[in-house]
Formats: structure tokens, sequence, C-alpha cells
């Protein structure tokens, strides 16, 4: 026989108050004393009650919807699957639940872009928030958020936002590393790096990686050359150049994600330079197009659909049940190394064969 689900009813008879009132605390409406929403979470967490979402959608004549909030520059192109990975994700979330998926961009350029995103939730127009980079390294944003009770969670936030809201992320730090690792292994001793834009706390992190293992090596500053893009095709295709005409002559490049990385490569085609043969490059993300370009990129697999399915389920748990009792919720989701015809060893080193390369460890 199956166990009955419990009910309403139940959450009520349990927390000794009306059914009316179960409703006010889970619906976050009304005015509850903190003692009685206190016996009516209990109730909740005692009884393992499961709020039926399509039901309550269906009875408040609109269904809850989350947007997903993704940073914008009218000026550049956008990033090839980054976004949309990140939105399939959320949006197989919502499949089933009742719940409604808003793709919102805002450009971060423009006065005042927290407002804007702030707008969404003082004009009704959803109930929680996803927040992609730069927005979700906002630190002000988030108080804002917290002080309204809005439910919100960060994908890719940095150190400093990670205490002010749930989140998703893969550990870029260690990414970085296990690139810079791999070329180490590889036989290089010369780098370039183009890095992401300003103020994009994982690709600083992602940097922070790749000078870690080089110091790990015995080698600094004096073994590579930086350049800042800002996540775009054509910032690779202007920045290889510049990068492999240094001084230094670095013979491999690592790019902060892969649109850079094929711009990088597309470069190099048109400057003759044979990849990996004159110079690696690497990329990260493991977006579609790294596979069908030629040669295709090596690069850091980033699980974004699934970050968007979980950063959507942190929203959906949070409206569902908000309590302000637990910690923001964290999690790290693992990265892979993706071993491809992009990275090879330098010019003239003889290779010996290496075991085979499996999943890198999110952690250190």
């Amino acid at each position: 026989m199956k166990t009955r689900r419990p009910t309403i009813d139940d959450v009520a008879a349990l927390a000794g108050v009306a059914r009316v009132t179960v409703s006010r605390v889970l619906n976050g409406s009304g005015s509850v004393s903190p003692e009685v929403r206190g016996r009516v979470m209990h109730a909740v967490a005692t009884l393992k009650y499961q709020v039926n979402v399509q039901a309550r959608a269906l009875a408040g004549g609109r269904p809850k919807v989350v947007a997903i909030v993704f940073a914008t520059d009218v000026d550049t192109e956008p990033n090839s699957f980054y976004q949309s990975g990140l939105e399939l994700g959320a949006l197989r979330a919502c499949t089933g639940t009742g719940f409604q998926l808003l793709a919102h961009a805002v450009n971060q350029t423009v006065p005042d872009p927290a407002g804007r995103i702030l707008e969404l939730i003082e004009q009704g127009r959803c109930d929680g928030l996803i927040l992609t980079p730069p927005f979700s390294d906002d630190v002000e944003l988030l108080e804002r958020l917290a002080s309204g009770g809005t439910p919100v969670a960060c994908v890719s936030a940095g150190a400093a936002t990670r205490g002010l809201a749930a989140g998703v992320r893969i550990d870029d730090e260690a990414g970085g590393h296990d690139l810079a690792r791999h070329l180490l292994e590889l036989g290089h001793r010369r780098f370039g790096f183009i890095r992401g834009p300003e103020r994009h706390m994982s690709a600083d992190e992602r940097f922070a990686g790749f000078r870690r293992a080089l110091a790990e090596a015995g080698l600094g500053e004096e073994a590579y050359v930086a350049a800042r893009g800002n996540f775009t095709f054509r910032s690779g295709v202007d920045l290889l150049p510049q990068l492999a005409g240094a001084p230094l002559r670095p013979t491999a490049v690592i790019c902060g994600n892969d649109d850079m990385a094929v711009g990088a490569l597309f470069s190099a085609h048109k400057l003759n330079l044979a990849v990996p043969g004159d110079i690696s490059i690497v990329g990260f993300d493991d977006t579609p197009i790294s596979e069908v370009i030629w040669p295709p990129l090596t690069t850091i697999h980033h699980p974004l659909k699934a970050i968007g399915y979980k950063a959507a389920n942190l929203v959906f748990r949070q409206i569902e049940t908000p309590t302000k009792a637990a910690p923001p919720a964290h999690e790290i989701v693992p990265h892979t190394l993706v071993e491809r015809e992009s990275s090879g060893p330098p010019a003239g080193l003889v290779q010996t064969p290496r075991r085979a390369r499996g999943a890198s460890a999110a952690g250190r």
C-alpha cells in the first residue's frame, strides 16, 4: 500500500493553526508572527510536506515566474552558447512544475543596471531571480534583494557574494589550473592568456588558477603575457596577433572562453601559424563550436545546462518554502578537461606517451 501524502490540513493540525495561516506562511503573504511561522515550518519539515506548484498556480490565477537575467552590451555580439545553455537548463527545470521562465537581458553599461533588475520584482513581473555574471557579483544588488526577501540564485558568483545568496558554479580557479597543468605537461613554458571582462570574478578566478599552476612549476610573471578580452570572438581575433608578436613569443595561449579561443584560432590561421605545431590554443566552457572548428579545441567542459537547472530549482525552493533560517545553499558542479587537437607539445620537443586523462576534480 502506498503511504498517503501529507496535505496542507495535516500541516495545519500539527502546527495548531488554521489552514489559511499555513497558506499565508508558504505564500509569504499576510502578517504572521515569527512564533507561528516557526511552528508551521517545523510541521512542514516533520511531515515532509511538498507544495503542489501547479495546483497553486491555477488557484492563484497565474503561474509563478522566475527570471534569468543576462548581461548584454549592444556593441558586442552575444556569447555563442553560454546564455542559451543556462536558459535551456532552467527551462527544463520549469517543465511540469507550474513555473514559467522569463529570460531578461540588461545592458550592464547603462546607468543603474541594478535598478532595472529590481524593477522586475517591484513591478510584479517575476517571483524570483537567477542572476548571471557580472550581476551575480554585485554586492549592493544582492543586499537590496535580500532585504526585500526576494528568492535569488547566483550563477558563478565570486567570493564576495557567495554568502549573500544561494548559487551554483564550477571551481573556475581549478579549471584554469587544469588547463595550465595540461600545457605544462606537454612541455610549454611560455604562455599567452586572453582574460575575460573586468568585474567578472569567475573569469578572474580562471586566470588565478593558471598563475597557481605556473607557480607550482617554478614559473612567474616572466613566463606569460596577458591581455584583457571581453568573451567575444572579435576580441580573440584582435588579441592573438598581439600576444603571438610579443617578445616572449608564447608557444601556448589560454583563452578565458571558447568564443575568444575560436577567434584566436581564426587569427592564427591568417598568420599562417600551425595549430598546435607553432602555437597551441585552448578555451573554456566546451560550447558546441569547440568541436566543429579546426582543429577542435582543447577546453574545460562547463556543464551549463546542469547549472541552469540547479539554479532554477534553488529559486523554486525559496519561493515554495520561504525561510531565512538556513544559510545560502551553494553547489560546486564538477568540470572536466577535454583534450582535443588544438593543444600539443611545442615545436621541436619530442613528447613521450602520456597516460589517458579522465575527469578533473572540481576541488583542489
